[in-house]
């Protein structure tokens, strides 16, 4: 039946070029679009307006692409619109509707999903269309494309991380303690290095301002709602001075791998310290409960003196508050250890994410003009349309080929209704792109942010105040250099649906969003120590030393160059 269905499309091809395809076939052979358009009817038909629709896991705003500047020049150079859906409610919710009805958006990022969308067959393998229509998808991740393959030796997805050159960050961008700058600044500007002095310095501040506004000042928050329970479970590992690899503690010398969901010297020792934080009265409890958007009005409320979490979690809020102006409110990232002379690891290595990534679903009306958009995506124009804008709006290039941004352009930028409506937030991830670290037109940092001149043009005055008392020019100067780590990061391990591997993560979650709330908010010692045990009672039931041993496989066949897994 194939072979039929291929012998039929050569001959449609044949009598004409402009046919249109109405198909829901995974197979990108079945496509009608014309590979290689001749003459005037073929070009009109390959630029004909197309709409197709886009399904990201993660919050945001719907919208079509086209309804932003960015959007309407990539509609105008391909004639291709996106209708954008973000995620409402709850991922896993969600993914089991979309996939039991067998029915999937043109396009899918879906994120912490991934694994379930595969294993129902949701995506179309994207390796014949990239070899047909796809010369700048194999100029950019050509280098990763072993590294992207699939068990069955196919490409799924493209990631959005590859990285052309490296561009060192100025600013913090992942995970770190954060502290208010009004505390650093009442208090003479300490050095705090461990996880005590910093919640010392909390304490100190709140006694003297127990509340703000008129309303109580919280000392300590975390975001745990939906798929962010990591954000109150990663801080153990980076204590101890390890990278996010997943829950993970990996020898750098024999590349073992040590879960450490019930290690006492770094999660007993987290979350007591987390009890003890409570029973002083400055935990708060709401981080249990609160969703997303509550856990931003906190911090752009001013009210919330510290806080865990990754710099791409709390973008929102951080604009809000740039944007209001008062600096001493804002907040800034500390590389908080255990005990001195721990060397920090919050800062990534560079690095290659394979599980995550943008997909094409099976039931994709135009697959090839779907892949052919992504391609204009990559080129180099078009990533810097994506991640800098338009020359002239929102930036400039001087005479010596560096891009810049005026002091109207940043002002601009800062302006989240701006960001978002330009197209800027639309494009800065989810999309075939460079990864973060890329350099662009000869010296240039693919991701603004990460060009000196506008980091230092962005810096306020309290920026350089409180640079210059902890003797840095940039932010990343107060943490450690990354230590290299070729697997890195552990946690892009794909398991697979229903595999000992993925059961054992998702029981482990599900006991840790029980136990967590449970040791946390216990009431004495006595209590939390019964709680702890209780949690690692349960804990050792689950298979730790399987899992240990298959992810210290995985990362051992990265380290010798195999990453199919």
């Amino acid at each position: 039946m194939k072979k039929l269905k291929l012998v039929t499309m050569g001959t449609l091809l044949a009598l004409s070029l402009s046919a249109c395809s109405s198909s829901n076939s995974a197979d990108p052979a079945t496509s009608k679009t014309p590979s290689s358009p001749s003459g005037t009817t073929a070009a009109k038909e390959e630029m004909k307006p197309a709409t197709f629709s886009y399904f990201l896991f993660n919050a945001g705003k719907n919208m079509n692409t086209n309804e932003t500047p960015i959007g309407k020049e990539l509609e105008k150079q391909t004639g291709v619109n996106f209708k954008v859906e973000n995620l409402v409610g709850e991922s896993k919710t969600k993914s089991g509707v979309m996939i039991a009805g067998n029915e999937f958006p043109d396009v899918v990022q879906p994120e912490g999903e991934i694994d379930k969308f595969m294993d129902a067959g949701a995506f179309i393998p994207l390796d014949e269309l990239i070899e047909k229509y796809g010369p700048n998808i194999k100029r950019v991740y050509g280098p990763y494309f072993d590294k992207m393959k699939q068990k069955d030796g196919k490409i799924y997805h493209l990631p959005f991380s590859a990285n052309q050159g490296f561009a060192a960050n100025p600013n913090v961008d992942q995970g770190a303690f954060w502290i208010q700058r009004g505390v650093l600044k009442e208090l003479g500007y300490p050095k705090l290095t461990t996880l005590d002095e910093y919640f010392n310095a909390i304490k100190t501040y709140k006694d003297k301002h127990p509340q703000v506004d008129g309303k109580d000042t919280i000392g300590f928050s975390v975001m745990t709602y939906d798929t962010n329970f990591f954000t109150i479970t990663n801080p153990a590992f980076h204590l101890a001075g390890y990278p996010n690899d997943g829950g993970l503690l990996i020898d750098l010398k024999t590349n073992e791998a040590k879960s450490n969901a019930i290690d006492e010297a770094t999660t007993k020792r987290w979350v007591k310290k987390l009890n003890e934080v409570n029973t002083a009265g400055l935990f708060d409890k709401e981080s249990f409960t609160m969703n997303k958007d509550q856990y931003l009005a906190k911090l752009t409320s001013g009210r919330v003196l510290g806080y865990f979490a990754y710099d791409w979690q709390v973008g929102d809020a951080r604009n809000n508050l740039a944007k209001a102006g008062v600096d001493d409110k804002r907040y800034v990232a500390l590389p908080i250890v255990f005990d001195k002379g721990v060397k920090d690891q919050y800062l990534d290595p560079p690095s290659f994410v394979n599980n995550r990534g943008i997909s094409i679903s099976k039931s994709a009306k135009d697959p090839v003009r779907i892949i052919k958009f992504f391609d204009t995506m990559l080129t180099e124009d078009n990533q810097i349309l994506q991640q800098w804008g338009i020359k002239g709006q929102t930036y400039e290039v001087d005479d010596k080929g560096k891009f810049f941004r005026t002091d109207e352009e940043i002002a601009k930028i800062k302006d989240p209704k701006f960001y978002e409506d330009f197209g800027l937030k639309m494009f800065a991830y989810n999309w075939p792109r460079y990864g973060n670290f890329s350099i662009v037109k000869g010296d240039n940092a693919f991701d603004p942010n990460k060009q000196p001149s506008v980091a230092e043009k962005n810096y306020t005055d309290g920026d350089r105040a409180l640079l210059k008392a902890y003797n840095a020019k940039v932010f990343t100067d107060m943490f450690s250099k990354p230590d290299a780590r070729p697997w890195y990061p552990a946690w892009s391990i794909n398991k697979g649906q229903g595999t000992p591997e993925q059961i054992f993560e998702q029981k482990m979650g599900d006991l840790q969003k029980k136990a967590y709330p449970e040791m946390i908010l216990a009431s004495g010692t006595d209590k939390f120590e019964k709680a702890w045990s209780d949690y690692v009672a349960q804990a050792s039931k689950l298979d730790i030393k399987g899992y240990e041993a298959f992810v210290t496989k995985i990362v051992k066949d990265r380290v010798a160059g195999n990453w199919a897994k």
